[in-house]
Parts: structure tokens; C-alpha cells; sequence
């Protein structure tokens, strides 16, 4: 390799850091350094760079203890070469097996958080959030397979970015990766023509993890289908971090319009929500969830796409996700919290209520609209679920409304039985929370409606009906003590 070649890496990764502005000058720039190739190579240029840069570099290393006397001498072999180049560094020793066990991680998982954790606490204790990993564009190629043999959505085929920030160790952490232009095989032979001392790691021979085996099994066999597949994946990257980047400008302007929060609880309009466009709804989960959870680890695409199906379903239908989270539909609103059936749909209904009939009715929150129809004004499909038609010789008019009671049963429409109204709100799924909240409609002791789920089928309208009573309830978002509570 010539000496222009040599300089067309260092450049190309000083180009890298200016475009996608990595590094801060007058700063101190934290270096994670394992002693590999690639971190090797990416410190040797830093040297070089810093002046260019105008920052103070910083070396950290980890001891993950996973590799026994192996673990020990990279440490050693790290502390010798900050002395060396006379660059401080700090050096820690992580309990990675420990950690794994208490959290139920798997050991990749685990590692990662130990390390990024050390790394975040370092940086705190520098004075700066950021902070240098040699990831390069093989490891992003990488990334993008294993993201899509798991399953992957669209979020998923960016794969490593040059810049995020996160949380760690209760710190903001920035990380950076001025490698991602240059390739494995390009920084191991930067450290052979520049004669730099570097660590093999022999667990990135084991087969064992899917990293490994993509990098070293399936990356072989891909390449025999298309000798280009890795452009053609680090293309596919750069495209899908356009389109995601388009999105969020899009997803971040419907948020304002359509998202709130209350109480932990992140509450969607449903109207407004079902008009978007399916990406944008699942710009706007993500965005959710991560807002709920602080990052999106577990929330896989398929839980998104169980949403997304969801979407349509009855009011009271409940998702359990990952970490506890739930995600509710309510009659207006989508609900994405880990108790989200604690904020009820429906106003408070204290009492018993006559309703007049024919004619309108104010309840704490409601008002009643109750009119008489014959079967020609009748339209059966409705989808309005506050609103039923009934009998009307059958259900009388001296109808009451209140909330449930111990004892309550009633016969759900399409059964031939009466079933304690306790177990059909139940099996309906109904929220535990909303269930004192839902109006009854009544005649006597006998139950004709619960109100936005089933009438009674000993009241619903057959072949022999000759009158139809129309009821229809509407919130009104505020609560009355008018005229017709029952003493």
C-alpha cells in the first residue's frame, strides 16, 4: 500500500468526522480501546488527527473477565501502551457473568450494557459525554443482516449510525464511530503496514454467537450470489437512514397534533391516528414505546405489526408488550402505558337516573337521547357502540340508568341464558378499572343494556317487533345534577 493510500484512510475518516460533525473541538474525547485491529487503528489516527481536530484524547478499556488470562493481559497490554504514548487512561474491571445472571441477559446483551455503562460513568467523571468506538462498516453490514435474520422492521436495516446518544449508568452518553467508512479488512491492514502491536480476540472465532456466524458462515455464502452484496448492504443502510430520517421530521409533527400524554399514559386520537399513513403509524409506535421505556430493547416488529392489527378491534381489547407495557383500545383514543386501564372513557355515575322517554336526558357526563322509530326508519347496522334499539314493548318506558351492582346478571344478546354480568365483562375484556364506570340501562331489576357493549336478547328487536325504542348515549364531558336522579 502507498503512502497516498495510506493517507486516503486517515483522510477519509477525517472527512467522515467533519460530515457527520463526531467530534467536538476543544473537547476531550473518550477512546474506547480493546486492543484489537479496529480500535487500534482508530486511536493510531486519532493521534495523528488530533492537532487537525484540536481535542485531548482519553483511552478507557473494560476487563469483561469473560476470557480468564486472556481478559488480564489486554488489560495489561493497554495499560503499557497509554503509558507508552503518554495518554491517560482508565481502566475497570466488569462483573459481565454476574451481571447477565441478575438481569436474565444474554451474554452479548450484558457485555453491552456493562461496557456502555463503564464507558458512560468515565466520560461523566472526564467531564465530557463523548466517546470513540472502532465499529466499522463490516460491523455495520454486519448488524443489518442479524437485524433482518431476527426479523427486523424498516428501523432496523440502518444499522449503525455514526452519531447517538443514549442513557447509561444515568448519564447522557454520545457515541461516535469515525471507523463506519472504512472496512475490518482496511484497518488490519493499516495496522500491518504501520507495524501496531494489536490483541486478537479468540471469541470472534466462535461460532456460537449469530454475530460470528454471519461474519464468518453466512457473509461467504451471500457472497457467492452477488460479489457486491456488501455495497449492496451498506447502500440499502444509507437509503433507509433517509427514509427513517424523513419520517421522524413527519412523525415528530403528528405527534404534536395528535399525541398526549397524561400520567405516564400516552394517548393517541384514534380518528386522526387510523387516517395516518402505515408508516408513519409505526414511526409514531416506536416513538411512543421508546418515549414510555427509554429505548426500544425488546419491542420487536412484530409487536408493532400486532398493533397495527389490533387497530380496528372493540374498545376495552388490551396488548400486553414487552417490560409491562399495554396497549388499550378505548372508544376515542389509543391508550400505550403500563397501566393504561386506570384512565377510564367514561365519566363518573353516581345514582340512579330516569330517562325520559320519548325525549332527552342529562346524566353526570352523558346525555340520553331516546326516541320512538317504526321498522321502516330502522337501519340495523350501526356503528356507533352507544347506541341500541330495543323492543319497545318489551323494554317499556319507564327505563332507569345506573352502574352495576353484586348481584347483576343478564341475558347477552345472542344467548339463550342469563350470565352474571361480573363474568361478561370479563370475557369482554372490559378493563377492570372501567367497570363501575359503564351505564346500565334498566327496567326494574332487569338489565336491558350495558351500555357500549351488548344489549339484553330477550329485548332485541325480531320479525314481531312493532315499535323500536332508539336510545343513544353521547358524553358530554362535563357532570350534571340535574333534574332526574332518583332519591
Amino acid at each position: 500500500m502507498s503512502n497516498a493510500e495510506k493517507l486516503s484512510l486517515e483522510q477519509r475518516i477525517l472527512d467522515f468526522i467533519y460530515s457527520h460533525r463526531l467530534i467536538e473541538q476543544d473537547t476531550c474525547l473518550l477512546v474506547a480501546l480493546s486492543g484489537g485491529p479496529d480500535s487500534m487503528c482508530m486511536l493510531d489516527v486519532l493521534l495523528k488527527l488530533r492537532d487537525e481536530l484540536r481535542i485531548q484524547l482519553h483511552i478507557a478499556h473494560l476487563n469483561h473477565q469473560l476470557r480468564g488470562s486472556d481478559s488480564d493481559s489486554d488489560a495489561r497490554f493497554i495499560d503499557r501502551l497509554a503509558r507508552q504514548l503518554g495518554i491517560p487512561a482508565t481502566l475497570a474491571t466488569g462483573d459481565v457473568t454476574g451481571y447477565r445472571r441478575e438481569k436474565h441477559l444474554s451474554l452479548e446483551e450484558a457485555a453491552r450494557e456493562v461496557r456502555y455503562a463503564f464507558l458512560a460513568e468515565a466520560a461523566y467523571s472526564l467531564g465530557t459525554d463523548r466517546v470513540a468506538v472502532g465499529h466499522t462498516s463490516s460491523d455495520n453490514i454486519e448488524t443489518v443482516i442479524m437485524h433482518l435474520v431476527r426479523g427486523t422492521g424498516t428501523a432496523g436495516l440502518v444499522g449503525l449510525k455514526p452519531l447517538v446518544k443514549q442513557r447509561s449508568a444515568g448519564s447522557e452518553l454520545t457515541v461516535v464511530r469515525p471507523l463506519l467508512s472504512v472496512s475490518r479488512a482496511e484497518t488490519a491492514e493499516y495496522c500491518r503496514e504501520h507495524k501496531l502491536a494489536v490483541r486478537i480476540d479468540s471469541s470472534n472465532l466462535a461460532l456460537s454467537s449469530m454475530r460470528n456466524r454471519i461474519r464468518h458462515e453466512l457473509l461467504h455464502i451471500l457472497t457467492t450470489y452477488n460479489p457486491g452484496i456488501e455495497q449492496a448492504i451498506l447502500r440499502l443502510s444509507r437509503i433507509t437512514s433517509d427514509d427513517i430520517d424523513f419520517l421522524a421530521i413527519e412523525g415528530k409533527k403528528l405527534w404534536r397534533r395528535i399525541v398526549h400524554i397524561h400520567q405516564g399514559i400516552i394517548l393517541l386520537d384514534r380518528k386522526d391516528f387510523l387516517e395516518i399513513h402505515p408508516a408513519l403509524k409505526r414511526y409514531l409506535l416506536r416513538m411512543a414505546c421508546n418515549k414510555l421505556l427509554g429505548n426500544l430493547k425488546d419491542i420487536e416488529t412484530r409487536h408493532i405489526e400486532m398493533i397495527i392489527d389490533s387497530l380496528e378491534k372493540p374498545a376495552g381489547k388490551i396488548l400486553n408488550l414487552p417490560r409491562g407495557l399495554k396497549f388499550l383500545i378505548d372508544y376515542q383514543r389509543y391508550l400505550l402505558g403500563k397501566d393504561p386501564e386506570s384512565l377510564s372513557p367514561l365519566p363518573p355515575l353516581n345514582g340512579i337516573w330516569q330517562l325520559n322517554i320519548p325525549g332527552q336526558s342529562t346524566l353526570p357526563g352523558w346525555m340520553v337521547k331516546a326516541e320512538f322509530l317504526d321498522r321502516k326508519q330502522v337501519k340495523m347496522e350501526r356503528d356507533n357502540p352507544f347506541c341500541a334499539f330495543l323492543d319497545l314493548d318489551s323494554a317499556g318506558n319507564r327505563l332507569l340508568v345506573r352502574t352495576r351492582r353484586s348481584a347483576d346478571r343478564f341475558q347477552p344478546l345472542g344467548m339463550d341464558k342469563q350470565k352474571k354480568l361480573g363474568k361478561f365483562m370479563i370475557d369482554a375484556r372490559i378493563p377492570a378499572a372501567w367497570r363501575n364506570y359503564i351505564p346500565l340501562v334498566c327496567c326494574d331489576d332487569q338489565i336491558l343494556w350495558v351500555v357500549g357493549w351488548r344489549i339484553n336478547d330477550r329485548y332485541r328487536v325480531t320479525k314481531k317487533t312493532k315499535r323500536i325504542l332508539n336510545l343513544e348515549f353521547e358524553k358530554t364531558g362535563q357532570e350534571s345534577n340535574s333534574f332526574n336522579e332518583l332519591s
